[in-house]
């Protein structure tokens, strides 16, 4: 039986992980906003928390025109984050938002942990989580953290059921519920629109999305100046908790060994381990080290682990060693291609730092000049995938088909 466009482009993007060459180079772009900035008004980003028929349509148009050769599609539930509360996000469509509604979600940073809890979130970490951070990141679920708190340790037989209950515990699961029926029909919808992705030929770029243990810590707990602290006056209770978040990570990540799929690929977005953000040896003790443990368990369950760095990585391309050859895709923002390739590329897939700018400032020919300059760079002797330095968001319609285009011809053999 022939090979499917689908199969195609599983395997070309399999034998760029090997550190091959295929027949051509596999291109793969975060597309962001994008399908519906080109939806001529059809939809936005809003419509991908609020309006999933007017969203599945920009994105299922977008593929048809543009023929990438993976599908990232992910729809999300903007009415359930309104009922939770959330607070380390803006979005869309949220009442009392700032963003337009074109514009993808924003972060908001907070302490969701203060400094002298560490050693509580290091012993107890459920418990923290359900006591403290669920009920500081989505205010209106607080009720979830009277819940066992304390937990109880008298008469625990008959009744003891009812320590799971009480009038803000109620409150928070009605809430639960209501957030559950919403996350339900979300899933519905964002599985029909991968359904039929998969149907017209592209296949998933990731399967599963993890985090680097130092971000989970510095994002979601300390934020980022209270990290800076950290890494100055508890240096020690950091690396003890960065560890802690890896094997956690690592546990919740085992489902790859029997979850049937047509691709195991776990994306990292990496997003504080540049240049410049820390000292070498904290690089390598707190950021590297627990994230290579995390790295090693994926591949070693036959998943592709891929590493896409933010920031300047001009020396850490130096410092990131010991990964498993051949196994896994790493992706750059901003770096000497020509360096990366010698370095890390030698015996890793290399991907990335083609400049967004390009394709909504450049013209159509700066695109096609430095698209043909990145592929003479990265290319030869395999182990290369094209892709943007960052999510594309507002760009050219001429100049994405010619980036495609271009890509798609001048990156044959």
């Amino acid at each position: 039986m022939a090979e499917s466009i689908f199969e195609q482009r599983i395997r070309i993007a399999e034998e760029a992980t090997r550190h091959e060459e295929p027949e051509r180079i596999p291109i793969w772009i975060n597309y962001g906003s994008t399908p519906f900035v080109l939806s001529d008004g059809k939809a936005t980003y809003k419509d991908s928390l609020y309006n999933y028929e007017a969203a599945s349509d920009a994105i299922i148009q977008f593929h048809q025109e543009f023929q990438p050769d993976v599908q990232l599609a992910q729809l999300l539930c903007g009415k359930a984050e309104e009922l939770a509360g959330t607070k380390y996000i803006d979005w869309p469509g949220r009442p009392g938002t700032k963003c337009p509604d074109d514009s993808v979600y924003q972060v908001h940073e907070y302490a969701f942990m203060q400094q002298e809890e560490y050693l509580e979130f290091l012993r107890d970490f459920t418990g923290f989580v359900l006591h403290k951070y669920l009920p500081r990141v989505f205010p209106n679920l607080d009720g979830l953290g009277t819940l066992l708190n304390p937990a109880p340790t008298n008469y625990m037989y008959m009744g003891a059921v009812g320590n799971l209950y009480n009038l803000k515990a109620l409150d928070a699961y009605q809430k639960l519920i209501e957030i559950g029926k919403l996350e339900a029909e979300t899933d519905k919808a964002t599985q029909a629109l991968q359904g039929q992705l998969a149907g017209m030929g592209f296949p998933p770029m990731l399967t599963g999305v993890g985090l680097v243990p130092f971000d989970t810590l510095s994002n979601y707990f300390r934020g980022t100046v209270e990290m800076f602290d950290d890494l100055i006056e508890c240096p020690e209770l950091v690396e003890e908790a960065v560890n802690l978040l890896a094997d956690i990570q690592i546990a919740n990540l085992q489902y790859f060994r029997f979850a049937p799929m047509p691709v195991k690929r776990v994306m990292f977005w990496m997003h504080k381990g540049m240049d410049g953000f820390m000292s070498p040896a904290q690089y390598q003790t707190l950021y590297w080290k627990p994230f290579l443990k995390v790295i090693n368990a994926l591949t070693e369950m036959g998943v592709t682990p891929i590493l896409y760095t933010e920031g300047k990585y001009e020396r850490r391309v130096d410092e990131m060693t010991g990964l498993p050859e051949g196994k896994c895709i790493i992706h750059f923002e901003t770096v000497d291609l020509a360096h990366a390739k010698k370095t890390i590329g030698a015996k890793n897939c290399i991907t990335g730092n083609f400049p967004i700018y390009l394709l909504e400032y450049g013209t159509k020919q700066q695109v096609i000049d430095e698209a043909k300059r990145q592929i003479d760079i990265g290319a030869p002797g395999g182990g290369f995938i094209f892709e943007t330095n960052a999510s594309i968001q507002v760009v050219k319609r001429e100049n994405l088909a010619a980036l495609y285009d271009t890509v798609r011809e001048y990156g044959r053999k």
